[in-house]
């Protein structure tokens, strides 16, 4: 997919962040867009700020954990615009919290956004993608599907899961040879709201972490601009690539992590452990 222009894009998470710059610089380029979010605020401000652009905009109130909602908002997508090309499934949320503190209703809550809505949003919107002839899923794991980090033993599983459910998928589509193709975004601290909207346990306490500092820190870490995050997506995706790291700090651990797979946890541990004794 070389360029956007009439395209019809579907993203999740559109009110906010990633998902707003991301319709945004679609828009700039032609591309018609289905947005969803469960901040009906956040998506009318995506709305206002696409008033500038002469393309056609609908707007959905998804909760991208209820597999229902998802099939029913791929298929009024597909009855309004005649044709789907691409799906961002870019929603997801944090929690923060110890693997023997965290409750089992923790647990479901964020694999329930952050793995089966990835799941959801692909399978509901593959078909149209195939029939549209040219298409593109892009789904969104993290800097922490790539490396495991303290506190994140849920948010690590879910992006680890959505790193190998979206690279099997590539490998199937590439067999296919159906002009549809898949993409796993791998950002770093990027500036979202997402730090703000986590969960942090206090069971953060036994490792000597305190949940409000604790959520400051994570923060301080969000360095990267979301319009340049959705810059590097949209690039990628002209380029079909398999894999995009955004952000130094995810190029930087990627690497880190690749030279010592077995290590690098003892850096994770020492920031830790540093984090403790400022306290």
């Amino acid at each position: 997919m070389k360029n956007f222009k009439d395209k019809v894009a579907a993203i999740t998470g559109a009110g906010s962040g990633i998902g707003q710059q991301l319709a945004l610089q679609l828009a700039a380029q032609g591309c018609h867009l289905a947005l969803s979010d469960m901040n009906e605020q956040g998506l009318a401000e995506t709305l206002a700020l696409l008033k500038q652009y002469p393309v056609e905009v609908s707007l959905s109130r998804v909760d991208v954990a209820n597999k229902d909602q998802v099939y029913a908002w791929a298929e009024e997508s597909f009855q309004r615009f005649g044709r789907i090309n691409l799906i961002f499934n870019n929603a997801g949320v944090a929690l923060a919290s110890s693997v023997e503190g965290m409750t089992y209703d923790e647990m479901e809550w964020i694999f329930n956004i952050n793995f089966w809505g990835v799941v959801y949003g692909t399978k509901a919107f593959l078909p149209y993608l195939k029939q549209s002839g040219e298409g593109h899923i892009i789904n969104t794991s993290s800097l922490f599907g790539l490396t495991a980090q303290p506190t994140q033993s849920a948010y690590n599983a879910t992006k680890f899961a959505v790193r190998g459910f979206t690279e099997a998928l590539r490998q199937e589509l590439d067999i296919e040879a159906c002009n549809v193709s898949a993409t796993c975004v791998h950002p770093g601290g990027i500036r979202t709201n997402i730090a703000n909207n986590a969960k942090m346990s206090d069971s953060i306490r036994s490792l000597g972490l305190n949940p409000e500092k604790a959520s400051r820190s994570f923060n301080k870490v969000l360095k990267t601009p979301p319009e340049d995050a959705a810059k590097v997506i949209l690039k990628a995706v002209q380029h079909n690539q398999a894999r995009v790291l955004i952000g130094n700090d995810a190029k930087i651990l990627d690497l880190i992590q690749r030279i010592a797979p077995t290590r690098y946890a003892q850096a994770m541990n020492y920031l830790t452990r540093k984090k403790t004794k400022r306290k």
